[in-house]
């Protein structure tokens, strides 16, 4: 059996893509589209981060196909507005240098790895990925992340999270793994703190300037 690997598991949108707001949108379009809304675009905001089922059970209360569809329906177009953070892939890149397995751990579909990956533009950087079609339940249940450990061979006790929202800080902290925040995502560094994140930064780029006295640089410091 092959050593078990210290790793960093990544969230995806509004950690490394800048996609929280064009999400927001494109729920808000969704609502009104079948006849859901008006729903403000601030308790949308709030509920990034959760699976599309559970947002709309969030929303609204019950489950409902058709505005996770809308939802579908409504980003693809804005897909081509979406960016990296500054200096996401350097941070990548940082991480793999250091001996770590750089895993995304995202709630979205397996078929947007597709545009996901090339956005973010890490290449060889990224050693894989867990998707919400890999989990029964998503964040902020803790199996999307314990998942991602046993399917890429990662060692739980050298592994940390870094997410932009408190579901990604819950899902952690119910895997028993430590959690990064950064506030590029939209949710304010107490709040995050409050959820229990280890550190808060600003984005991928404060991370990379401050991540050899990170929980990152830590866990890469104990292989």
């Amino acid at each position: 059996m092959p050593d078990l690997r210290p790793a960093v598991l990544f969230d995806v949108d509004g950690t490394l893509l800048d996609t929280n707001y064009l999400h927001v949108l494109a729920w808000w379009q969704a609502f009104e589209d079948t006849g859901r809304g008006p729903v403000a675009m601030s308790a949308i905001h709030r509920a990034i981060g959760i699976p599309s089922d559970g947002l709309v059970r969030q929303i609204v209360g019950e489950d409902d196909e058709k505005t996770v569809e809308a939802h579908s329906t409504r980003y693809e177009p804005l897909r081509e507005n979406v960016q990296p953070f500054p200096r996401t892939a350097e941070m990548l890149q940082a991480c793999a240098d250091r001996g770590l397995a750089v895993v995304l751990a995202t709630s979205g579909q397996e078929s947007d790895l597709e545009w996901m990956l090339p956005a973010i533009g890490a290449g060889d950087a990224v050693t894989g990925a867990t998707t919400s079609a890999d989990v029964d339940e998503g964040k902020p249940a803790p199996d999307l992340l314990g998942t991602a450990i046993t399917a890429h061979g990662l060692d739980p006790q050298r592994t940390v999270v870094v997410g932009d929202t408190v579901w990604d800080v819950e899902a952690a902290q119910r895997a028993g793994l430590p959690c990064i925040a950064l506030t590029c995502g939209g949710i304010s560094e107490q709040e995050l703190r409050d959820a229990g994140a280890s550190a808060v930064y600003d984005d991928p780029a404060d991370l990379l300037e401050h991540l050899a006295d990170s929980p990152v640089g830590r866990v890469a410091l104990s292989e």
